[in-house]
């Protein structure tokens, strides 16, 4: 048998220049239909980005980048895991080597990532952003960096540049309670057609498990507020207080990051005395954190109703789980996994508590494990109560589940247990001014889940509505849904 890698056919084919061919007009588009539903409805629709990390400063200050190490892989931990596994020494990752070789160790790694939704992202931003069309590869590296970098000189390239490149017509970033929204309100003033708004993060308000950064924590939403914060009444007053502050800055949104939801008959225990023990550096039982998380969570949840807001519930993550690293590197660098926690029984009743005084706010849920799909898609109908529709939301497939597979479960576990149509779509979730193309890749999923069954005989051919219905879950349902503009 002959050596493959010295076969004829095989040395052709390295011979020739390799280019990103397979990215072609119809990408991931397997029928007629789904072409004609990706290029006559989706691909130009705006894109509403309600949830994503990017930063406002950037946004507010039209940073430009100087290179394309800066812009596409600092902060972006996908890349990261991917080298370590690869056996990336971490100064090419998060260390001291220079922009330019840690941009080629990515270009070494690329190749290796096929089949990891990577290798599709990194393609799709190469070629929408820059107009690459060869594959990255250790080779193409160099030249590739250099003709990028070069056009991030450009002034069109500058960070506003590439969200009007993109369609981009809303950005909500991730906002701590503290923040001051300066960059929110300079982007307002500066009057740039981007709507730049923010989103309420409160976990920092309830993470108890170290007593002495919550006291410092205190002191900052002290600040902030002009609230001093003595007990537990205080510190919702305070936390009002800042819910208030972004919905006169145009935050309509909430978010939580959780490993899952809790639920507690009221009062199993004091709350005072749990808030008194924390300020004197106790540290709470398990139970408990979960009992002032549920206290604080349930509170929360009433001020956003009453401000008509939509609260968002990011959950199932098993974050920091590699301590050395944690030590070294800090959180958000990569070593977070898949949790398997108990989602359904808690979730249902934190909710109920909600509805039953009929104070239950527009909400989106997002699960982390896949096998929890069913369960969520399940749970959003129990509480659709016809007031608003898709009240409440099975949000998009979330962070690891942001890839093909992970896009088409989630979409079929809510066409099958739910209504698919009142969905309000993607989002990018992402720290890079360049993962857009994300948007792109989940319309085209959606296309191509119809299309195949049209063209298989279990949806009719009827393409304007199936039409319509493209274009109201890439942007129309949330235009509508979450309250960004004025009536």
């Amino acid at each position: 048998m002959s050596d493959p890698i010295t076969n004829r056919n095989n040395m052709d084919y390295l011979a020739k220049p390799k280019t990103a061919t397979f990215l072609t007009d119809d990408f991931l588009l397997k029928s007629e239909f789904a072409r004609r539903l990706y290029h006559g409805y989706a691909a130009n629709m705006p894109i509403i980005d309600y949830h994503c990390h990017l930063s406002p400063y950037d946004i507010a200050k039209n940073r430009q980048f100087s290179n394309l190490t800066e812009i596409w892989l600092a902060g972006d931990h996908y890349k990261w895991r991917a080298m370590r596994t690869l056996g990336v020494p971490e100064k090419f990752i998060t260390g001291e080597s220079t922009d330019q070789e840690k941009f080629q160790k990515w270009a070494e790694t690329v190749p290796y990532t096929m089949r990891n939704p990577l290798y599709h992202w990194t393609h799709l931003e190469l070629q929408r952003y820059f107009g690459v069309d060869k594959l990255l590869t250790s080779e193409t590296g160099p030249e590739i960096y250099e003709s990028a970098s070069y056009q991030l000189q450009e002034e069109y390239y500058r960070v506003r540049g590439l969200l009007h490149k993109m369609n981009v017509e809303v950005v909500c970033t991730t906002d701590d309670p503290t923040d001051s929204l300066e960059y929110h309100q300079m982007a307002k003033k500066e009057g740039i057609a981007l709507k730049l708004l923010p989103a309420f993060r409160p976990d920092k308000a309830y993470a108890v498990e170290n007593p002495s950064e919550y006291g410092n924590y205190l002191r900052k939403l002290e600040a902030v507020s002009g609230i001093s914060i003595g007990s537990f009444e205080d510190l919702l007053a305070a936390l009002e207080n800042r819910v208030s502050y972004f919905h006169e800055n145009g935050g309509r949104l909430s978010d939580h990051g959780l490993e899952q939801m809790y639920f507690f008959p009221q009062g199993r225990y004091n709350i005072d005395t749990l808030f008194h023990s924390v300020l004197s550096g106790n540290i709470l039982s398990k139970e408990e954190t979960a009992y002032f998380k549920f206290e604080t969570l349930t509170a929360l949840a009433k001020m956003y109703h009453a401000k008509g807001w939509t609260q968002q519930y990011h959950l199932g993550a098993l974050r920091n789980t590699n301590e050395r690293m944690l030590r070294v590197l800090g959180p958000d660098t990569g070593f977070d996994s898949i949790g398997d926690f108990t989602q359904a029984v808690a979730l249902s009743k934190f909710m109920n508590n909600l509805d039953n005084s009929d104070q239950l706010a527009k909400t989106v849920l997002y699960n982390l494990n896949p096998a929890d799909n069913e369960v969520m898609a399940t749970m959003v109908g129990n509480f659709n109560d016809g007031s608003v529709k898709g009240k409440v939301q099975f949000g998009s497939g979330w962070w690891y589940l942001d890839q093909k597979d992970g896009m088409e479960k989630q979409i079929n576990a809510l066409s099958h247990m739910g209504i698919l149509s009142c969905f309000v779509g993607m989002l990018t979730d992402s720290r890079s001014f360049l993962s857009f193309p994300r948007h792109e890749y989940f319309r085209r999923i959606l296309c191509n889940l119809i299309g195949n069954d049209v063209a298989n005989g279990e949806l009719p051919a009827d393409e304007a509505w199936l039409g319509k219905m493209v274009e109201d879950i890439c942007y129309h349902n949330a235009h509508d849904f979450f309250g960004f503009y004025e009536p």
